[in-house]
């Protein structure tokens, strides 16, 4: 399974396919840090919540990066497709990693961001916090924008445009659907507003958690159904 991650891992790499999400990551953190220097936990959940369609895409390229008949036959090689769905997101996890980390970095390397109204160690586990979210949630959706699953490229993309818009505008704590949705427009208002509390961070998290817990059972019954 490991083995099969860093082929798919490696393979998105050497094709190129990394560009065009890479440039529109590094553009559109650029520009937002652009606007001048703010508190770095506020920072951080916004680029959270910019990066979580981003997370999808990645995961959907990075998911529909082999052939149809090459991913049956590496769930042949690796004994089980349970096995063969985990190696696609384990690649598309830790080119998520590698995304964090870009944007945890990016805004002190150019002075974006400032630690000045709480500790700053407080501040970047705030902003950790706040990117694995949108990772595990950008994970799930992209799995379910897969190739695999919609059975087309054009449903696909339908599926990664309108999860990422509905996740983004209905996620509002008072929104009636924002109990099913990730909470990441919930954590970037929350911690903007200076609200964050171990209260609401526990329950962003459980909600979080719960949320890619459901998508990933979906994910794996429609690939078995479909795949």
């Amino acid at each position: 399974m490991i083995a099969l991650a860093k082929m798919r891992l490696t393979a998105y790499l050497k094709t190129g396919r990394v560009l065009a999400p890479g440039l529109v990551v590094l553009l559109a953190l650029l520009l937002f840090h652009g606007g001048g220097r703010s508190e770095a936990a506020e920072a951080y959940a916004v680029c959270a919540l910019i990066l979580f369609p981003a997370y999808a895409w990645q995961t959907r390229m990075i998911l529909d990066g082999d052939p149809d008949v090459q991913r049956r036959l590496a769930t042949v090689a690796v004994g089980s497709a349970r096995r063969e769905q985990a190696a696609g997101l384990l690649a598309a996890t830790a080119a998520g990693l590698v995304v964090t980390g870009v944007s945890m970095a990016l805004p002190w390397l150019i002075g974006a961001v400032e630690a000045e109204q709480d500790p700053l160690a407080k501040q970047l586990a705030i902003g950790l916090w706040a990117h694995l979210l949108a990772l595990l949630a950008g994970l799930v959706l992209g799995a379910l924008s897969s190739r695999a699953v919609t059975e087309s490229a054009g449903k696909g993309v339908a599926v990664l445009a309108a999860g990422s818009a509905l996740a983004i505008v209905l996620g509002l704590p008072k929104t009636p659907l924002a109990w099913v949705l990730p909470p990441m427009t919930a954590v970037a208002k929350t911690v903007s507003r200076h609200t964050l509390t171990a209260a609401n961070t526990l329950g962003y998290t459980a909600l979080a958690v719960a949320w890619v817990a459901v998508g990933l059972l979906v994910y794996a019954r429609l690939r078995r159904n479909r795949a």
